[in-house]
């Protein structure tokens, strides 16, 4: 999928040493957002199970993850998942991501977020999807609230980040909710599209005189 910057598609095994190139560049950043990994995980082998295990995931209908890349380079910059998909009555998944410290602060994340939104009621069919951020985590929470994520709650000890078990603001979003946002904006569109002809034809009368 693409979006104004940003492309964003399932991982092949064989992005997995830039996968690894990412995740070992970034490692201090993220080590205080993320659980303890294995030995293991950190190395080429480790990222090539990482995304066969995303394979049999999506066969298998339990999670989609996306490498998130710039359109202009094909630059691998970051990671969203939906996991832990549940279907039935819940037709729910929860939403993680992160992106590569560099590239922080100038909109991609929260553009790849609406863009998985996107994916994730559109194609894949889900009525919900859901995050959690702990309360330290402001740039993540702007995030999700740019992308129309309202606040839920504060679910207390979690989950358990880089050995401690972390309170997390939960976040969530349904199709009804991304319907109605999206119908305000195209109201905005249609708004300032009107204001703008409203003031061409003023100028085109005054031209007249």
């Amino acid at each position: 999928m693409f979006t104004e910057r940003l492309e964003l598609k399932f991982f092949a095994v064989e992005e997995a040493e830039e996968l690894l190139a990412l995740r070992l560049a970034n490692r201090e950043f993220l080590e205080p957002l993320e659980p303890i990994r294995s030995d293991g995980y950190l190395t080429l082998a480790g990222q090539r199970t990482e995304i066969m295990q995303s394979d049999q995931g999506r066969i298998r209908d339990q999670g989609y993850i996306y490498g998130v890349r710039l359109r202009e380079n094909g630059h691998l910059i970051g990671r969203a998942a939906l996991t832990g998909l549940a279907r039935g009555p819940f037709q729910n998944a929860n939403l993680g991501y992160f992106l590569d410290e560099s590239h922080n602060g100038q909109g991609y994340m929260t553009e790849a977020v609406t863009a998985v939104l996107e994916l994730a009621f559109g194609k894949h069919g889900l009525h919900r999807v859901q995050a959690g951020v702990m309360p330290r985590n402001r740039s993540s929470q702007r995030v999700l609230e740019k992308a129309g994520f309202r606040r839920e709650g504060l679910a207390e000890r979690y989950l358990k980040i880089n050995g401690v078990w972390e309170d997390h603001v939960l976040f969530g979003i349904t199709v009804e909710d991304r319907e109605q946002l999206q119908g305000r904006s195209q109201g905005a569109a249609a708004e300032i599209l009107d204001e703008q002809a409203q003031k061409l034809s003023a100028a085109e009368k005054v031209r007249t005189f």
